[in-house]
């Protein structure tokens, strides 16, 4: 691996992973002021991960941790009425492909934590969270309130939409506050400008569902492997995100400084994450794959570090906060303390994954790290959340929208 020194190598899961095992080593030497590592949790992580994914999907016939896991959420089949909108419009695979990537960057980029206090009702039940957006997000898409022409989402479309539509089309009100939601409409606004700007990635309609045509022609008529399908992601989509660090002037995104790490270049401290980035990637996997698009080597991407993965870590005891303040104050993405708990996040649910394969029986080619996580890490930190503290997670996070 490289120094890590220029914006080419910091936008790879690669160095995710190197990065984050640089603080890991850390604290393995007891050198890190936030968190200690406890091996007896992480056991205690992979025992309570095998017990959730046995109980979840009992033939282990697990899907990728992706958002098209959300938007059938309470039984109902949304995913036949969204196939069934295809059908009647008569697209071919390419042309559906495009609308499924149009949809699932629109539901990830809104994915960010939504608050404890919001919820999206839809024929009398109300969903909340992670599922309640994904809803929203496709009743937003089907709506054709994205974009231009029915089923589909594009510059013009989100510039008709505004601040003001996407607050109505997820219902928010003084009794529904959805957190982030400025932060929210600012990261599509910037899609908007994004998509405009760069047409030899989304073409001339300006649609997030040209990187399909990217892909394919990148690919060669071979597959296509996961890190290069990640990079495309970074190189379309890195520029929207907003106020992060940059480096010769690219925008670097989920990457935050740690004061540990040691080095003489502006670079040498940062840590990338590139979460909603990964998560946008593993939710690509299905709709290129649909389209007959092989995508492979799947865990060179890395686990993702998020609240639930966090805090299933913290809540299990493989991280030990080091004093009270950990737990007992509220921290911005990039506090140290937030920039190390994910750092350490990513590097133990490497450990996390051969644990639970082992147990299950799995090879890492049967059961890579997307279907760890859904299996899987996320579920069963939200179910201890939901165990512990009502689903909140074990820290208190400062949400701008475009980061948990």
């Amino acid at each position: 691996m490289s120094a890590l020194r220029t914006p080419q190598e910091l936008l790879t899961a690669a160095a995710v992973r190197a990065r984050c095992e640089q603080l890991y080593a850390l604290a393995e030497d007891g050198a890190l002021e936030h968190f200690a590592l406890d091996p007896a949790g992480l056991e205690a992580v992979a025992a309570r991960v095998v017990a959730v994914t046995r109980a979840a999907y009992p033939t282990l016939e697990i899907p990728y941790h992706s958002r098209w896991q959300h938007f059938d959420v309470g039984g109902v089949a949304r995913l036949d009425e969204l196939d069934a909108s295809f059908d009647a419009m008569g697209f071919d695979d390419a042309e559906r492909a495009r609308a499924q990537i149009d949809l699932v960057v629109l539901s990830v980029l809104l994915d960010a934590g939504a608050g404890p206090r919001w919820s999206y009702r839809e024929r009398g039940k109300a969903y909340a969270r992670s599922e309640g957006l994904a809803v929203a997000s496709l009743r937003l898409f089907l709506a054709g309130r994205a974009g231009s022409a029915p089923l589909r989402v594009d510059a013009a479309g989100l510039e008709a939409l505004g601040g003001f539509g996407l607050a109505e089309a997820f219902q928010v009100g003084p009794d529904n506050p959805l957190v982030g939601l400025d932060g929210r409409w600012a990261l599509l606004a910037r899609l908007a400008e994004r998509l405009r700007e760069a047409p030899e990635l989304f073409g001339a309609d300006a649609r997030p569902g040209g990187l399909y045509d990217v892909a394919v022609a990148r690919a060669a008529g071979a597959p296509l492997q996961a890190a290069d399908l990640l990079e495309l992601v970074l190189e379309g989509l890195g520029p929207i995100w907003p106020g992060r660090h940059t480096l010769e002037g690219v925008n670097l995104g989920d990457a935050w400084p740690h004061p540990a790490l040691e080095g003489s270049h502006p670079a040498d401290r940062l840590v990338p994450f590139h979460k909603l980035s990964q998560w946008l990637t593993y939710s690509l996997l299905e709709p290129l794959e649909w389209a007959g698009l092989e995508v492979v080597e799947l865990d060179r991407l890395t686990g993702l570090p998020e609240y639930r993965n966090g805090g299933l870590l913290i809540d299990l005891g493989a991280l030990r906060p080091k004093h009270p303040g950990v737990l007992g104050e509220a921290h911005a993405p990039g506090d140290p303390v937030i920039v190390e708990w994910r750092a350490l996040t990513v590097a133990l649910l490497d450990r996390v994954a051969p644990r639970v394969r082992s147990a299950l029986g799995l090879s890492a080619a049967e059961f890579p790290l997307a279907k760890v996580l859904q299996g899987g890490t996320w579920a069963a930190g939200r179910e201890v959340a939901a165990e512990l503290r009502d689903g909140q997670p074990p820290l208190q996070l400062l949400s701008d929208g475009t980061v948990f």
